[in-house]
């Protein structure tokens, strides 16, 4: 790596890896700081057409068939790794060791022991500069990161209560093919796929860990599904066999917990709610008014403060912002950054990138935009989903979820 240039690769040519790939592909193009030259190299993805086809899409250099040559190559020094969670450690562990600056997608792992060792070796690593993070990309919704704010200010007063879902409807076709989402325990089911979303932006609006959870609860509507007969791509279907395998977690979760800081929440997540295709929403409950998001409108959130002191009445009600330039992220995020214009999830792993390679290349960071989180925030988010899923094993009984680790690299 040279002072002029960042040499990137992304593996995984999925859903999540395409969205990774856009990202680096605009970074350079919004905010005034300057970025070194962005080199997008290659896309590695065992799919050898799925490759060959996202390295075109989106302008990278080449395409590789294995993670391994990612790995061994000399002309790459920032990598995202967007495959499936059981992954995760052989993968990062090696690109770490090779010197390579690595971008994890969430959940860090599918277990704890290897988000522990993928902590370690991350922490090795730092030692020689070289930077780990994880990717909690709802967090860069200009939407989410200013009701943080409005929280944090004491605007809105303390805290009493948060409630979020995340309903999504991808695995509500009982003939859908197995894949490796559906396997693995309860709790890695659509409480660590989209409930990991969910429950950091929980903490991060309240802007506290949570302290313990209970009531949990873990339902497996859809017992079995077909085997497939070729390759799956994200939430795609596809031809399927008359051959079942038994899904092993979890298609609904939910819970509620107690904030460290006061106030409590109530959270619940699907992955079999047909009509809503990516449906997350949450409410956050103060002592001087109340917030609503659903990113659904992700240009807009709703907000409601009383005139006055317990003025509390039946024309009382919400009203609705509009998100612009006086918000997070937007001015100069966006090519059109007047009030209004449109946003949603893409843009925040566009966001993503942007607040990766600035750290890398040695920027500043600037309140505007924060640095991506440590993978001790994605050991955290595991544990708070494993006390759910202990919660659930005892008959909803309270669960302590352990305190975040203090950051190693």
């Amino acid at each position: 790596m040279t002072q002029q240039e960042l040499r990137v690769a992304v593996i995984g040519a999925g859903m999540a890896g395409k969205a990774h790939a856009a990202g680096y592909r605009t970074a350079s193009s919004i905010y005034s700081t300057t970025l070194p030259n962005i080199r997008l190299v290659s896309i590695a993805d065992a799919n050898v057409q799925l490759a060959e086809e996202t390295a075109a899409r989106f302008g990278f250099e080449r395409f590789d068939t294995s993670w391994q040559a990612i790995v061994e190559a000399d002309d790459i020094d920032v990598v995202s790794v967007v495959v499936a969670n059981f992954l995760h450690r052989e993968i990062v562990e090696a690109l770490l060791a090779s010197g390579k600056h690595v971008l994890c997608e969430k959940p860090l792992s599918d277990n704890i022991e290897d988000a522990e060792a993928m902590i370690e070796a991350a922490g090795r690593a730092a030692i020689n500069g070289t930077i780990a993070r994880i990717g909690l990309t709802y967090r860069r919704s200009p939407g989410v990161a200013h009701i943080r704010d409005l929280v944090q200010s004491g605007e809105l007063g303390k805290v009493l209560h948060v409630t979020g879902h995340y309903w999504t409807d991808y695995g509500s076709n009982a003939q859908a093919p197995i894949s490796w989402r559906y396997k693995g325990p309860n709790g890695s089911g659509a409480l660590a796929d989209v409930g990991s979303h969910l429950t950091y932006l929980a903490e991060f609006v309240a802007g506290s860990d949570f302290a313990d959870v209970r009531g949990g609860q873990l339902s497996t509507v859809i017992t079995e599904r077909p085997k497939p007969l070729g390759a799956i791509v994200g939430h795609e279907g596809g031809a399927v066999s008359d051959e079942y395998e038994a899904v092993e977690n979890d298609d609904i979760a939910s819970f509620s917990g107690s904030f460290i800081g006061g106030g409590t929440a109530t959270l619940q997540v699907s992955r079999i709610s047909q009509g809503h295709p990516n449906t997350l929403g949450f409410e956050v409950f103060c002592e001087k008014g109340s917030v609503l998001f659903d990113f659904r409108n992700s240009g807009e959130f709703k907000i409601f403060t009383p005139a006055t002191s317990g003025d509390i009445s039946q024309e009382a009600g919400y009203r609705t912002i509009t998100i612009g330039p006086k918000h997070p992220y937007w001015r100069g995020g966006l090519a059109m950054d007047a009030p209004g214009v449109g946003i949603g999830q893409n843009e925040g792993f566009v966001f993503q990138a942007r607040a990766f390679l600035e750290e890398i290349a040695g920027i500043p960071e600037e309140e505007s935009l924060p640095r991506c989180a440590t993978l001790e925030e994605g050991l955290h988010n595991m544990q708070l989903i494993d006390a759910v899923a202990q919660s659930a094993a005892a008959d909803g009984a309270t669960v302590a979820v352990p305190v975040l680790a203090p950051v190693q690299n």
